[in-house]
């Protein structure tokens, strides 16, 4: 059967592209490996009715794609953990220190890092998020880490152990190994107070939860969907692709969005798209990352002050409190192999310890646990883009462009919050692709 346009994956982006495109009166086929929708944002309920998120979360109030689709969907935004009473824990293996400053910090620390923010920001302000390439020291600053830009400017050993504590903490791959150009894009396209202010990129959440976003769609679109429909090859020709299925079946269509992840794309057999675009799409990397969740009765960590939220050197770089009782964690890619190399009947316990260790005896007894191996899932490979220095002028200006009849959208397409950059760009595909008929 031929379709104006198939959107190849269900992701966010996906179905954010197909709604639209649906909504202008176009044939739209939804191609989508698993059994639901979603991509990596998932959710399950426990038996009192509470949302556990095992993906995506949390948005920030400058997302304003993301925040503009829940209106439109009439989904209510809630505060995220951000409101949440309490101080923050820092663990390392030397100890454990509640609020700030951090229990390394030494004389004069506090005052550096500060500072250190501030040039963060200005220097920010330099850069066109939609256009890095186009600053006149973009060579330069992609090369450099950011570790190394903070060590260039004097940053103590202490400043810059905060900078990655907090940076592994959102689990995207050590600052020692992220291109300055690539965080520097980043933070213009939020613009905040130093490298990463959690209200605008953390502050709101859905009081359903966030996958209640795919889900509506999902029921929005309905046949227009097929699950359980891996894509093995892609032939694109200007007003007739051919979509062939791991199942040996093939479609056409007039237009192919794709809204795979780049791990899963490089084995897709692609023709028809130039050698300088597959080349750009082929060399994006994603952070091989996991997300853990324990759910409890209550929120014992109150007790003592505490917030919920920590940032680790453990194997979990990350902890916060998603819902009442419920508490997340990532651990970031430099550890994801740690857990991989762990029997699977230990990593629950032995995550489980590394919360005891931060908030006490109580988190070994939680009512259920969830884990997400993201990195090796094999319809994701990954969590979050990673740059290392030099991947952004690897990648090259065509990031996040399109080869009509070729349209690409996705989390890896954007640089401001996985969620939003996924319907931020799988918006765009869909008017770009309806703007060329």
């Amino acid at each position: 059967m031929h379709h104006d346009v198939i959107v190849l994956g269900a992701g966010l982006a996906g179905l954010a592209a197909a709604r639209d495109l649906a909504a202008a009166g176009t044939d739209v086929l939804v191609l989508e490996a698993r059994d639901r929708v979603g991509g990596r944002v998932e959710q399950t309920r426990t038996p009192d009715g509470r949302t556990v998120q095992l993906g995506g979360e949390v948005v920030g109030l400058a997302h304003t794609a993301y925040l503009r689709l829940a209106e439109e969907l009439d989904l209510e935004l809630v505060p995220s953990y951000v409101a949440e009473p309490g101080r923050i824990t820092r663990s390392t293996p030397e100890g454990l220190s509640p609020g700030d400053p951090p229990h390394w910090f030494g004389p004069g620390d506090s005052a550096q890092h500060e500072r250190l923010g501030r040039e963060f920001g200005e220097l920010a302000a330099t850069v066109n998020p939609d256009d890095p390439w186009s600053h006149p020291d973009a060579t330069a600053l992609d090369r450099l880490s950011v570790a190394d830009w903070l060590r260039s400017r004097h940053a103590s050993a202490a400043v810059v152990r905060l900078w990655d504590i907090g940076q592994l903490a959102l689990a995207g791959g050590s600052y020692e190994r992220v291109s300055l150009l690539a965080a520097l894009r980043k933070s213009a396209a939020v613009p905040g107070m130093g490298d990463y202010d959690y209200d605008d990129w953390e502050g709101v959440r859905l009081a359903a939860g966030s996958a209640t976003l795919a889900e509506v769609m999902g029921r929005e679109l309905g046949p227009r969907i097929r699950l359980g429909s891996p894509v093995a090859a892609l032939d694109v020709r200007p007003g007739h692709c051919t979509v062939r299925l791991g199942t040996g079946e093939g479609l056409t269509t007039g237009a192919v969005v794709c809204a795979l992840p780049v791990g899963p794309l490089r084995s897709v057999a692609v023709t028809g798209v130039s050698d300088a675009r597959l080349a750009s799409l082929h060399r994006q990397r994603q952070a091989v990352a996991a997300k853990f969740a324990a759910v409890y009765d209550r929120p014992f960590w109150r007790a003592a002050g505490l917030s919920g939220l920590s940032e680790a050197e453990g194997v979990l770089g990350s902890t916060w409190p998603q819902h009442e009782g419920v508490l997340s964690a990532l651990v970031p890619p430099e550890r994801y192999g740690v857990l991989l190399g762990t029997p699977p009947h230990r990593r629950t316990p032995e995550l489980l310890a590394e919360v005891a260790g931060m908030f006490g005896d109580e988190a070994l007894r939680p009512s259920s646990c969830h884990l997400r191996m993201w990195g090796t899932d094999p319809w994701t490979q990954g969590y979050v883009t990673q740059w290392p220095p030099g991947e952004v002028m690897g990648v090259g200006p065509l990031h996040g462009t399109h080869e009509p009849p070729f349209y690409v959208c996705g989390s890896d397409q954007w640089v401001a919050g996985y969620m939003e950059g996924a319907v931020r760009t799988g918006r765009a595909a869909a008017e770009e692709a309806l703007r060329r008929g």
